[in-house]
């Protein structure tokens, strides 16, 4: 979703940087709770003791992905698990 905007080969580059850990979260407004622990995108915004505000080295760099809505969730969980990788 993010392929023409001008920070995506940056955001990539960081993205393969390093290891990852990726998880699919389930439960009552999972997109909206983890999206508050994670932090406002731009660390500098970020509330105390999220993961940006801890973490982060940048806007770019942020440390962090979480998918912006349930509809986009489905969208990324199949383009990183097969159906039978999620356990519930």
């Amino acid at each position: 979703m993010h392929a023409k905007r001008p920070f995506y080969k940056d955001l990539v580059k960081f993205m393969t940087s390093g290891p990852v850990v990726i998880q699919v979260l389930e439960g009552k407004d999972a997109v909206a709770k983890y999206r508050a622990v994670m932090g406002a995108t731009n660390p500098a915004n970020a509330d105390a003791g999220t993961i940006r505000k801890e973490f982060a080295e940048s806007i770019e760099a942020n440390s962090v992905h979480g998918s912006d809505s349930p509809e986009n969730a489905r969208k990324e969980i199949k383009m990183c698990f097969k159906a039978a990788e999620i356990v519930g």
